[in-house]
């Protein structure tokens, strides 16, 4: 089976969050599978110059914009025995980040159109075209409007997977003429519009032939008004080919018996030696090292939808009442960035934070932390929690999204679970919970327990790769 990626981002070209990391490993692991699986993405300025310097030139086509044609390159590389095509036009893609650029609808507009047009002449006629997110929303839109009636497309399938429901691409109408050369029918139709805009999530849910999103329970959870973003309803119509499938992780880079980040490498059967990466963790927070003082961690986004309010409610007395410490890796909106830090300051021998992200610093806080904090107010899928389970770091979460699939609270009767949870998005329901979690600490049956429940459980791309596999077979299938 042939398969197409067509992604905004993908590691370790470039990320700025999971969307990245699933374009990386989902691939690598489709093509283990017997899949021609190649991936198609933006050659932006901020990819790493190694990588960038080994793409070599296809060859280069227009694509039509209303009054105006873009230049189009297409190069290609092959990193990790996968294929890589980039889209390279300097005019949009040479950036300083990602995203939230004001003409955000017109570049991602040209590439999803790059995306199709560039098909015929890499040449890779794909079976399925799998899209990610709304920067790729009007590629099953396109093909399934524009494109299909021309024999090369017509028997493509596409998948459409959600990461996050929050950005679903919303912009003026006039970018259908403008940009995508669409006629106002698919706007006035209904097709396009939502609340006087078009809406290119929208567009790529009801013209995608299968949708998923990263974890069973988001997927039941967006059907709701509470987390369906104003779009529930129409997810509720298509309900019949929405699919829920937990995403992976990279379990070769998240592995503490060959990490070469942490301080000292361990295994289950060595976790004795999680003590000396603790000590390290303390030390370059230039908090008291103290083995028998359990470490809560966060690595995070610092934004609402990671459940920061509980935390600003409550953290000041946890640190009060009880015998722990705080380390926290993470930016992002400036009220959070400004409360961790007056945290720092104001408990120097109990909280470490660094603004900021460094991959390395994020692999000896999973490596020696006790305890991973997710309080989220909604979690699509949430890969630190399965990062931390790979290092023996007990989980405490909020039950929604993927956090709800994979954090199973321990049971004190027969020691199975794997970490703490609470319901409902309280703080003091958040604090109790942490509070409970710090007095099995020093138990000798139910610690040990939980850190081997959360090693041992697999949670690599495999099975999630072999439920993508089965979809696309369907889809083949079908048509």
């Amino acid at each position: 089976m042939k398969i197409l990626f067509a992604v905004s981002e993908c590691a370790p070209f470039i990320k700025s969050g999971g969307l990245g990391d699933v374009a990386g490993a989902l691939p690598k692991e489709l093509k283990k599978m017997g899949s021609d699986v190649r991936v198609m993405m933006p050659k932006y300025s901020m990819i790493a110059e190694e990588l960038r310097q080994k793409a070599k030139k296809i060859t280069s086509i227009s694509i039509p914009m209303a009054w105006r044609s873009q230049y189009c390159g297409i190069e290609t590389l092959v990193h990790n025995d996968v294929t890589y095509y980039l889209i390279d036009n300097e005019y949009y893609f040479y950036r300083d980040s990602l995203y939230g650029h004001g003409d955000d609808g017109e570049r991602f507009s040209f590439f999803c159109q790059a995306v199709l047009e560039s098909l015929p002449v890499i040449p890779f006629k794909p079976d399925l075209i799998h899209c990610h997110d709304w920067h790729t929303g009007m590629v099953p839109f396109l093909l399934d409007r524009k494109y299909r009636n021309d024999p090369y497309y017509r028997d493509m399938r596409t998948v459409f997977t959600i990461h996050n429901l929050q950005f679903q691409g919303w912009f003026q109408p006039d970018i259908l003429g403008d940009y995508l050369n669409l006629e106002d029918y698919h706007y006035h139709s209904g097709d396009l519009e939502y609340n006087g805009s078009v809406n290119f999530m929208k567009g790529a849910i009801l013209s995608s032939n299968a949708l998923t999103t990263v974890s069973p329970t988001y997927r039941d959870e967006i059907q709701t008004p509470f987390f369906g973003e104003q779009l529930d309803g129409i997810l509720r119509e298509q309900s019949f080919k929405l699919h829920g499938i937990l995403n992976g992780i990279d379990t070769e880079s998240y592995n503490p018996e060959s990490d070469p980040l942490i301080e000292t490498n361990y295994t289950l059967a060595t976790i004795e030696k999680k003590d000396e990466n603790k000590l390290a963790l303390q030390r370059q927070f230039n908090l008291p090292e103290d083995k028998d003082i359990p470490v809560i961690a966060m690595v995070t986004r610092l934004t609402e939808q990671k459940g920061l309010s509980l935390v600003q409610r409550v953290m000041h007395e946890l640190l009060e009442e009880e015998k722990l410490q705080l380390i926290v890796l993470g930016s992002g909106e400036y009220e959070y960035e400004d409360y961790f830090n007056y945290l720092a300051g104001t408990y120097p021998d109990q909280a470490g934070v660094y603004i900021g992200f460094s991959e390395e610093i994020a692999h000896k806080i999973y490596a020696g932390a006790d305890y991973f904090l997710m309080p989220s107010l909604f979690e699509p899928c949430g890969l630190s929690q399965l990062i931390s389970f790979q290092y023996g770091t007990v989980p405490i979460a909020r039950e929604t999204g993927g956090l709800n699939d994979t954090v199973q609270p321990l049971n004190e009767t027969d020691l199975t679970g794997n970490g703490f949870t609470f319901t409902h998005y309280n703080a003091h329901d958040m604090k109790h919970t942490i509070q409970r979690a710090l007095s099995f600490y020093q138990d000798e049956h139910a610690w040990p327990a939980l850190r081997e429940n959360a090693m041992t459980k697999d949670y690599s791309w495999a099975q999630s790769a072999a439920q993508y596999h089965e979809l696309y077979s369907k889809l083949k299938r079908r048509h």
